[in-house]
């Protein structure tokens, strides 16, 4: 009698699920999420569960009503997209506005190319560019925080913002870079989005998804490494007109997209050196909006310019198959 098994593959299986992938990313994201918390107040609460509540509940209807299929709401991916979307967002953002941006996020970036694992584009970064574009009146007022308990804090832009006005009027780079200083870059005390507010508790979560063996440190480290080089041979060129690069690695949402939006295994290479590839184009494109864009950041734009090639760089990089030399 014949006792071989004859199944589709794959024959070797893992403990991981997309649900266990996608809560160790949750609790990677909880520190920056409760300093955004400590430091923005009762508005960005509302905000974060506004972004929440709208992407889990989209992706629960079309799946259930235009789809009729099982919900996916169980993977906690719209969980994460709903996290993802809310810090690259103004705490000072309209509900409605937030509203839209999870429509575009869930309903056209994820759900339109047939749920997760199909999707071609970060959902998150889609939702914030079109916001972006769409409503700049709202997604570039910031304002510095000011606490839990604080009062209402002044408006004004962010420290690339306030490079851009400043270079504009002839001010030398490091007399603005001076007002804000490197500890509070990383400590958090400066204004932007809630995924800028404090550096040190984002590398906090991409450590515990290393230590999770989650995620792999190429691609975050390419885009890092890329960032510092063009940033430090711009500087040494002209120190007046172009950021250091410990300004460019601290400042806007570069450490947010490297650890947690650019490393998404949907839309990354597979294989190391892609990812390699992948992540220096993000860092470089990055820059270049940076120092010559009309858009004081990049890092959104160069993510999903770079999700746009990977198809091909999984076509010309491909990883060693299992088992082979």
């Amino acid at each position: 009698m014949n006792k071989l098994l004859v199944s589709p593959n794959p024959h070797i299986h893992s403990k991981d699920s997309t649900r266990s992938l996608m809560l160790d990313v949750v609790i990677a994201l909880i520190p920056a999420v409760i300093c955004s918390f400590v430091f923005y107040g009762w508005k960005e609460i509302l905000l974060m569960a506004v972004s929440i509540a709208s992407c889990v509940l989209l992706e629960w209807a079309i799946t259930r009503f235009l789809l009729k299929r099982d919900s996916t709401v169980g993977d906690l991916s719209a969980v994460v997209t709903g996290i993802l979307l809310g810090m690259n967002l103004p705490y000072e953002t309209p509900w409605w506005v937030v509203v839209i941006g999870a429509v575009v996020a869930i309903g056209v970036a994820k759900m339109t190319f047939g749920g997760i694992g199909q999707n071609i584009w970060n959902p998150a970064l889609v939702g914030r560019v079109f916001l972006l574009i769409s409503f700049p009146t709202y997604m570039n007022t910031w304002s510095a925080p000011k606490g839990l308990f604080g009062v209402d804090a002044v408006t004004g832009p962010t420290p690339l913002g306030a490079i851009q006005i400043g270079l504009s009027q002839n001010v030398p780079v490091s007399e603005i870079v001076s007002q804000y200083g490197y500890s509070n870059m990383l400590f958090a005390n400066i204004g932007g989005s809630a995924g800028e507010v404090c550096a040190l508790a984002l590398l906090a979560g991409f450590v515990y998804l290393l230590c999770r063996r989650v995620i792999k440190p190429w691609i975050t480290l390419s885009i890092l490494g890329t960032v510092a080089l063009v940033s430090l041979i711009f500087w040494g060129i002209n120190p007046a007109r172009f950021t250091d690069p410990v300004f460019n690695l601290l400042t806007g949402g570069l450490i947010l997209g490297s650890c947690f939006m650019a490393t998404d295994y949907v839309t990354s290479p597979m294989s190391t050196l892609g990812g390699v590839i992948y992540g220096i184009g993000i860092g470089f494109i990055t820059m270049m909006i940076r120092y010559f864009g009309s858009y004081p950041e990049g890092v959104s734009f160069a993510i999903l310019i770079m999700n746009s090639v990977v198809p091909l760089l999984n076509m010309w990089f491909k990883q060693k198959k299992f088992g082979r030399k």
